[in-house]
């Protein structure tokens, strides 16, 4: 009767096969997921670290799968940051206000507010990136129970430390699963950035090399004349404008996103400030300020900061043949308009002579239309002794040519409707 021996598991002799068809797989995610970075003018990237740097609360809106989260592990990694992430709606609200634990003798010593693990890691650390995912998902209850964190730093009893910064990413409340409105408390509290894919960015980065994220670097003896300068800024504007001190905008969708508030114009202080220190471009300001008091508010804002580089109407008129005038237009209309402005206010022979002069200095220098309106009204400011300075020679065909184009201009305008009315009458009569 034959014997039979028993036989080896059949996956016994393919274990090791399969090991190392594992470690290959490995080796090649390792491969796919190596990556280098390079220094890359990036507007949104320098905005979000200047943000990061001024420790404000930062929040990144884009549409899923746009790299909101990738760019946060980038950053993390790029200023050696631990970076921790909560998704906000997934936790409930005791999450972050803290779990009541009842000690020895609550009559006397009361119930303390145990904070979550992820707290005590980043307060154990010092420092650290803390991450909130998926914001706009989280229901009211949670979005009310972060209030103190993105604030205050404080959940329960347990302070963050200042070596900890906030950003948090949300989905617009059309593609977000179950999306939910920001509050305005919790939304007036963030920098908001609209975060969006740059093409070429993308297609650099799966080639294995992504843009480099860095603090920015402030020049330390540029700090007295920054925050000096963010002041300026902020309350010359507030205190022509008092409206824009605090406006909650009336729709649910934008009481949701940046609008002015004394918080958010404090923040927008710090950011100009900032930006000033670091030289920071204007493109990376308007993002912030915009990000900060809403789209409005930022942009007047932003035009303030361009008037208060213009130099003095004063200082021109004193020494008209070294006028110094912007190259941009609106800027040199503004300065023009400002010279006559002041000649009208103390109208005297020299102060209309220099006015004149500077005039001219504009048109040799730029577009010659945009001294038209103002030598019409320098014209109009003429006395009867005022003898009539030579330089205006020089503007007389700048002038009469600007009225030809406009005589030309309204002409067609003429031709064109009286030949509309012609049209319109022969379809009635037909």
């Amino acid at each position: 009767m034959p014997t039979c021996t028993p036989s080896a598991p059949a996956d016994t002799a393919s274990a090791p096969a399969t090991a190392s068809q594992l470690d290959v797989a490995d080796e090649l995610l390792t491969l796919l997921s190596d990556a280098t970075t390079e220094p890359r003018p990036d507007t949104q990237l320098e905005a979000l670290t200047l943000a990061v740097a001024a420790d404000l609360p930062v929040l990144l809106w884009g549409e899923p799968g746009i790299g909101k989260t990738a760019a946060l592990t980038q950053l993390s990694a790029a200023l050696d940051l631990p970076l921790t992430t909560v998704i906000a709606s997934v936790h409930e609200p005791s999450d972050f206000s803290g779990l009541p634990i009842v000690g020895d003798d609550p009559a006397e010593h009361g119930v303390p507010m145990a904070p979550p693990d992820w707290a005590v890691r980043l307060v154990r650390a010092g420092r650290g990136l803390l991450f909130l995912d998926e914001l706009s998902t989280a229901p009211p209850a949670v979005q009310a129970a972060l209030l103190r964190l993105v604030l205050e730093r404080r959940i329960g009893a347990l302070q963050l430390p200042p070596g900890v910064r906030i950003v948090a990413a949300a989905n617009p409340r059309s593609s977000a699963a179950d999306g939910w409105e920001l509050s305005p408390p919790l939304a007036n509290r963030f920098v908001h950035l609209q975060w969006a894919h740059d093409h070429d960015v993308v297609v650099r980065g799966l080639g294995g090399t992504w843009p480099r994220a860095t603090l920015p670097r402030l020049a330390p003896e540029k700090l007295p004349e920054a925050v000096d300068f963010a002041r300026r800024a902020v309350c010359g504007l507030l205190g022509a404008r008092p409206k824009l001190v605090h406006q909650l905008p009336s729709s649910e969708a934008r009481r949701g996103g940046a609008w002015p508030s004394p918080r958010s114009w404090e923040m927008t202080l710090r950011l100009i400030a900032f930006a000033t220190a670091a030289g920071s471009s204007r493109d990376v300001l308007s993002l912030l300020v915009r990000g900060t008091v809403g789209d409005g508010p930022g942009l007047e804002l932003l035009a303030s900061l361009d008037r208060m580089d213009l130099p003095d109407p004063e200082v021109l008129l004193a020494d008209p043949a070294g006028a110094d005038l912007p190259e941009r237009g609106d800027l040199r209309q503004a300065v023009l308009d400002g010279v006559v402005e002041a000649v009208r206010k103390r109208p005297e022979r020299p102060r209309w002579d220099a006015a004149w002069a500077i005039l001219v200095r504009a048109v040799e220098t730029g577009a010659p239309d945009l001294v038209v309106v103002p030598a019409n009204t320098l014209a109009s400011l003429r006395r009867a002794d005022w003898d009539v300075p030579a330089s205006i020679e020089r503007l007389a065909g700048v002038v009469s040519l600007s009225r030809r184009a406009d005589d030309a201009a309204a002409r067609t305008s003429v031709t064109a409707k009286a030949g509309q009315g012609t049209r319109a009458g022969q379809k009635v009569g037909r």
